[in-house]
């Protein structure tokens, strides 16, 4: 077998995230096929590729609202693909968009694929609450000794949060300071669901959803669509047109089920940490290396968690650097430029995918008032069940 060949992301197009779902009651609803089919036009134009030079089109599965079964085969016959590596419905809760994007990835470097697609529609907001928080329930952790307990995704954030802070001396309103920096990021990001101004005062204002989170700590509801386009670094290069590369890969699951069975160190993030040093080896680097971080953190301690797991901030210190504007942009290492789950959106299956292309809009320069100047190397970082499961890539611009 040959070694694997590099791979680059030549091109993206994604709508804003935010609440446009249809209802049953529309009479002019933009079905999935009128709001994804028209992203891959103009991400294939972008690349200078046609619909026939794709071999490979990996779709995020969708939201239990969707009608179409068969989603993928059914969008492939509807876009006009015929694909001689795989057409495929990613589906692992939190991390798929990152699975999804490894799909593609993996069939260009084995040289199944010369160009392939990773992308994806959430219709999150039309689907009833009632399937909303079954799906949730059920999925959180075992359906016979914890889902009969109650607990949803938030719940385990907010476990979190409370052990950290009891560990720490960290306070709410340290660790809230992250919703303020990640809405000061979105404001700048036409794709964001949220680009108004917040104070602190206004996000410890705000109802308590799980104790001690409250609104604008965790993250909204959310529809989303989304596709990248991947091909071989020599087909890029010979493109003309600007690209990234991908330069390492990590993932690790540590064998729980979201939520662990047994006593563990909560707020630890394991996964987050081996993925991590897996992936910076795999690109040759070290994490002083890394320019600019997307990290996948759905509420605001995920972020300070995640970002002291793999190394960016020290035990203890991941609000405080957030609050003294590390982490920000002009920082020692900005992170969730895009303004993160909490503000730029967070339709969870795509939420992977939405962070990549962050990263490539930074490492080509193009994020106007949010760019981090001279951005070279990247880190995306995606979940599963509380950061049971971690997957990361090291992306590297134009040299």
């Amino acid at each position: 077998m040959n070694a694997p060949r590099k791979v680059a992301i030549v091109g993206a197009a994604a709508s804003p995230v935010g609440r446009w779902a249809p209802s049953d009651q529309d009479d002019d609803a933009l079905f999935e096929l009128d709001v994804l089919g028209p992203l891959v036009i103009a991400a294939l134009a972008e690349a200078g590729l046609d619909r026939i030079a794709v071999d490979t089109a990996a779709f995020v599965t969708p939201s239990p609202s969707t009608r179409q079964l068969g989603f993928s085969t059914y969008m492939a016959a509807r876009l006009g693909l015929r694909c001689n590596g795989s057409v495929s419905e990613v589906s692992a809760l939190g991390v798929s968009g990152g699975l999804t994007f490894d799909q593609a990835l993996a069939d260009v470097a084995l040289g199944r694929a010369e160009t392939a697609l990773a992308l994806g529609i959430s219709y999150q907001t039309n689907a009833p609450l009632s399937v909303v928080m079954e799906h949730s329930l059920r999925a959180v952790g075992d359906v016979d000794f914890q889902s009969p307990f109650g607990l949803t995704p938030i719940s385990w954030y907010a476990f979190d949060a409370a052990r950290y802070m009891h560990e720490t001396g960290i306070t709410r309103e340290q660790i809230a300071q992250i919703a303020v920096k990640s809405r000061r990021h979105a404001m700048a990001n036409e794709l964001a669901q949220f680009r108004k101004e917040l104070t602190l005062e206004e996000v410890l204002a705000q109802r308590m959803i799980v104790s001690p989170l409250g609104l604008f700590e965790v993250p909204s509801v959310a529809d989303g669509a989304i596709c990248l386009v991947l091909a071989s670094e020599e087909a890029a290069r010979a493109s003309g047109k600007p690209y990234v590369t991908v330069e390492g890969r990590g993932y690790h699951h540590e064998g729980y089920h979201q939520i662990g069975g047994k006593p563990h160190d909560m707020t630890a993030f394991p996964a987050a940490r081996q993925a991590a040093h897996a992936a910076l080896d795999t690109a040759g680097v070290s994490l002083g290396d890394i320019d600019l971080a997307e990290l996948y953190a759905p509420c605001t301690i995920t972020e300070v968690l995640v970002s002291e797991a793999i190394g960016f901030c020290a035990k203890g210190q991941g609000a405080l650097d957030a609050a003294a504007g590390v982490t920000s942009l002009g920082g020692r290492i900005p992170i969730n430029t895009s303004g993160g789950c909490l503000s730029r959106g967070h339709p969870p299956a795509l939420t992977g995918l939405y962070g990549l292309l962050e990263l490539r809009e930074q490492l080509l320069g193009r994020c106007g008032a949010r760019q981090v100047e001279g951005a070279r190397l990247a880190m995306h970082c995606c979940e599963s069940g509380n950061y049971n499961a971690a997957l990361i890539h090291v992306l590297e611009g134009p040299k």
